[in-house]
């Protein structure tokens, strides 16, 4: 009897165990819906609060940044499908910033230009909702916000950029390219040849002598000093004038 049980055992889990075949994390498939045109402030538990972009002070409303400096180069990746999503997420190209935020960019554009070297900008303000499908597919605080908190992206106080030689237009060489989530994008990495220690350097310095703070773990990302003073939106890009 006991024969027999252990033999019904063993074939009943080897039917189980055909049904239940784990699919390896690069095959799994995961649909995102665009970033939706929301201008509402959030009320729900699982998000913070947002202010509604219409009631935002003239002040502080966000300005284009080629308005102030159109010098500055453009490279939104979040516009195209070229970004760690693979999708696009903005429905249009812009550096949007909040006015002193724009005008501190555009003069480390202006003190750039006297060593014949100029700015190019991968990314700007984003909506919290686009943050919030980064999380999804990344939530490593490292690198994307969680939205529970909102990033400084989503305060327009946030930049992510390279720097350009102005006479041939290309990007001096960098640690890595933009959204490597790897440790070789880390600003305490040092084993990257020392004319790209120096780019980085002086990216970094030049930032940091006009009002940005640096992020340890991605050579491209400065925040304004006093971010916390903004709050966090979820306009789109399109529909802010």
């Amino acid at each position: 009897m006991t024969r027999k049980f252990f033999l019904f055992f063993t074939v009943l889990l080897s039917v189980v165990g055909c049904h239940l075949t784990t699919v390896p994390p690069t095959e799994l498939q995961v649909n995102y819906e665009p970033a939706m045109a929301v201008e509402m402030a959030q009320t729900s538990s699982n998000s913070p609060s947002i202010q509604v972009y219409s009631q935002v002070q003239d002040g502080e409303k966000l300005i284009d940044i080629q308005e102030i400096n159109p010098n500055i180069k453009l490279d939104i990746r979040y516009a195209t499908t070229n970004n760690f999503l693979q999708r696009k997420l903005y429905s249009v190209p812009r550096c949007l910033l909040r006015a002193d935020v724009a005008q501190s960019l555009s003069n480390v554009q202006q003190d750039l230009e006297e060593m014949g070297l100029g700015l190019k900008v991968f990314d700007c303000y984003r909506p919290w909702s686009v943050t919030k499908q980064m999380w999804e597919i990344l939530p490593d605080g490292r690198y994307v916000a969680n939205p529970a908190r909102g990033s400084r992206h989503n305060r327009g106080a946030a930049v992510d950029l390279t720097l350009v030689d102005l006479r041939t237009g290309e990007e001096l060489k960098m640690p890595t390219d933009f959204d490597d989530f790897t440790d070789k994008a880390a600003r305490d990495y040092y084993s990257h040849p020392p004319e790209v220690r120096r780019n980085s350097n002086l990216l970094e310095y030049k930032m940091k002598q006009y009002g940005f703070d640096s992020l340890i773990t991605e050579w491209w990302h400065f925040d304004a000093v006093d971010w916390n003073q903004y709050s966090l939106l979820n306009v789109q890009l399109d529909q802010v004038p």
